[in-house]
């Protein structure tokens, strides 16, 4: 016997995915713990008998599996059919909800990152939100999935959500009408001349293509080499892992290690390199053919955060690694572990975390994240706003390190004095977002204090290259 198995790193909370074939027919059984099982058939009868009101059979076993799959870790979870449904919409770039990213805290649910031009960004709710009420209905003791199935309904519906906020004296409500969710996965746009800047803001299907055709334009817009690029994965929850390793193949030299995996099983350990198996879409063709082959060689600045999550990981520390990129900004969100979600029948599936994941040169990203070169905070937040970050380590029940070490390290300070705030072009800022290029995350390095690092950190580089030669 066969089963798809989906490789996900995340609930809902930073995410990478991959398609796999797992077979399983000839894996061996674990001896059933007799005992063990014999005490929860007693409790089963004893809630049968006792409990105040009736309660149906599939209700106390989908109950317990969830608690058994939830107890071990933040990312472990179980689905029915609908849920799991939900799931396979989702990577495909398009689902009904109100777009926000969510991980578990202690019984409750806090936010990661609202997803970018949904009702949950346009109506202000943040990273490090704690929803505590959906509608009616008090979150404390809801798995992920069953806050997810809340907050997911018909387009046009309204759902209304209590949020507490620090520094905030009393909870925020927020009604937020539902809406299709099409996120868009590849924004981008000239900074100015010879500076390209690219935004991905969730690694999907068509991510890899969308990057290159992207690419394409920045450098037919600019009729010649570009003198830098900005890849901006701030807030970026992660996604489809082929088009995270897709992603990095585009600036790596082929067979470059991207990543691999760590687990117990054989199909748990992977080695992931800038292959075209290891990124193609499922007709075979290769979305990075079209792609300038300058790229692989202009200079690179990577913008990250602590809302940058899995695959985003996978990339910044990939580029990081082989020396391809300057990584500017703050520390990520710390998410090193894998998911295989499992079918289960007709029924739904089970999403179990089998694998970590590591850089090419071992480093276990799990509970710790990835370090800047840069260190950049984003001026645009205050200490408050920072401190409402929630990371990978500050999830309840969280994997541990395997190198032991669960604590960010400091990020390094710039070696160079970084240059002035360079100017946008005028007609640019002030024109209209088009179809082609979105809106991307920071349209301004005048008012995004991280991108003009980063932009100046190209400037820098130029100027090196310049005395060198």
């Amino acid at each position: 016997m066969k089963k798809i198995a989906w490789l996900v790193a995340g609930a809902m909370a930073g995410g990478v995915l991959t398609l796999s074939m797992q077979a399983l027919a000839d894996k061996e059984a674990s001896p059933l713990p007799l005992n063990e099982l014999r005490t929860f058939a007693e409790v089963f009868s004893l809630i049968k008998q006792s409990y105040v009101e009736p309660v149906t059979d599939k209700k106390l076993i989908d109950e317990a599996i969830k608690g058994m799959l939830t107890g071990l870790d933040p990312h472990s979870d179980y689905m029915d059919a609908e849920e799991f449904k939900e799931l396979r919409e989702g990577t495909q770039g398009e689902f009904g909800g109100l777009g926000i990213e969510i991980g578990a805290e202690d019984g409750l649910v806090k936010v990661v990152s609202p997803i970018e031009d949904t009702p949950a960004q346009k109506a202000g709710i943040k990273s490090g939100d704690l929803i505590i009420k959906i509608d009616d209905t008090p979150v404390r003791g809801l798995s992920l999935n069953d806050a997810v199935k809340k907050m997911r309904g018909k387009p046009g519906s309204k759902v209304t959500l209590t949020i507490a906020r620090k520094n905030e004296a009393k909870p925020l409500v927020f009604t937020l009408a539902r809406a299709i969710i099409k996120t868009k996965s590849v924004k981008y746009r000239m900074l100015e001349p010879g500076y390209g800047y690219v935004r991905i803001a969730q690694f999907q299907e068509h991510t890899a293509e969308d990057l290159a055709a992207g690419l394409q334009k920045l450098y037919q817009e600019n009729k010649q080499p570009l003198k830098g690029l900005v890849l901006d994965l701030r807030d970026d929850p992660g996604g489809l892992l082929n088009g995270a390793v897709g992603v990095a193949a585009a600036f790596l030299p082929k067979d470059k290690l991207v990543v691999y995996t760590e687990g117990r099983t054989p199909d748990a350990k992977m080695r992931l390199t800038a292959t075209l198996q290891n990124y193609a879409r499922q007709n075979g063709t290769d979305p990075l053919a079209k792609l300038p082959l300058a790229v692989r060689s202009v200079p690179l600045a990577v913008l990250v955060n602590g809302g940058s999550a899995s695959a985003s990981e996978i990339v910044a520390g990939a580029l990081q690694d082989h020396k391809r990129a300057v990584l500017v900004g703050t520390q990520t969100f710390g998410k090193g572990s894998v998911q295989s979600i499992l079918p289960l029948g007709t029924q739904g599936g089970i999403k179990l975390t089998t694998a970590r994941y590591f850089t090419p040169s071992g480093r276990s990203i799990q509970a710790k994240g990835i370090t800047p070169d840069v260190a950049a905070e984003d001026a645009t937040l205050t200490a408050a706003d920072q401190a409402l970050r929630v990371r990978e380590a500050d999830l309840e029940n969280h994997l541990a390190n395997p190198n032991g070490d669960d604590k960010p390290a400091k990020a390094a300070k710039p070696t160079a004095k970084p240059l002035p705030a360079p100017a946008a072009p005028e007609s640019k800022d002030k024109a209209p977002d088009t179809p082609e290029t979105g809106a991307p995350r920071a349209q301004n390095p005048r008012s995004d204090y991280q991108l003009s690092q980063a932009l100046n950190v190209l400037k820098v580089q130029q100027i090196l290259q310049k005395n060198e030669n």
